[in-house]
């Protein structure tokens, strides 16, 4: 298979992903049970979407303990802000921090360079409590923060997990291929990323 024909799977495949969705998912999804709610909150943007499979991709990419570190350290610092959206600390700038984490994640999967496994943790946590804030602001007053918060935690891991197979997926391609491949899919998602920058000037 040759490296075009990989680009144009992973292309399908993040078209897939994004197409049914707004640009910015903390807009509102309607009335919905807790957990639904925070289920479908992390699919339901654009900016979610490509910020997590890129953790996933990122994870993948890096290998051996960041493939379950990153990703685990993201959830768990975004259920940190999603907890200070729900009590209502304010944060400032979380629309441009969302924007701000897909260019980098993006770029850091374009990069293909090796992170110190911590340094990793601490780049995808400080982005995650953005996420996790507009999560946590999203919820109705009537629902329950526990069941809302284990919906959008789950959501976000089916991300991850798609991010990381995808990236382990075009690693079976070789390593030179699946490099010249993520760094495509890297710079695809940084510059979306950039777009989505645009849309807040």
């Amino acid at each position: 298979m040759t490296t075009k024909s990989n680009v144009s799977l992973v292309a399908l495949a993040t078209l897939g992903l994004v197409l049914p969705t707004s640009a910015f998912a903390h807009v509102g999804i309607g009335p919905t049970s807790g957990f639904a709610h925070g289920f479908m909150h992390p699919l339901s943007g654009v900016d979610h979407i490509l910020a997590m499979v890129a953790v996933g991709m990122f994870a993948a990419s890096l290998g051996g303990r960041a493939l379950w570190a990153v990703p685990l350290t993201f959830m768990s610092m975004m259920v940190v802000g999603g907890a200070l959206g729900v009590a209502a600390v304010p944060l400032p700038y979380v629309e441009f921090g969302i924007a701000l984490s897909v260019v980098a994640l993006g770029a850091a999967v374009a990069a293909q360079r090796q992170w110190p496994v911590t340094l990793a943790m601490a780049f995808v946590g400080a982005f995650a409590i953005v996420h996790g804030h507009a999560h946590g602001s999203e919820m109705a007053n009537t629902m329950s923060a526990t069941e809302y918060g284990l919906g959008f935690v789950l959501g976000t891991g089916l991300l991850h997990l798609v991010g990381i197979a995808m990236g382990l997926g075009i690693m079976m391609f070789g390593a030179s291929r699946a490099r010249q491949v993520l760094r495509i899919g890297g710079v695809a998602i940084a510059a979306a990323g950039v777009e989505l920058l645009a849309t807040l000037s």
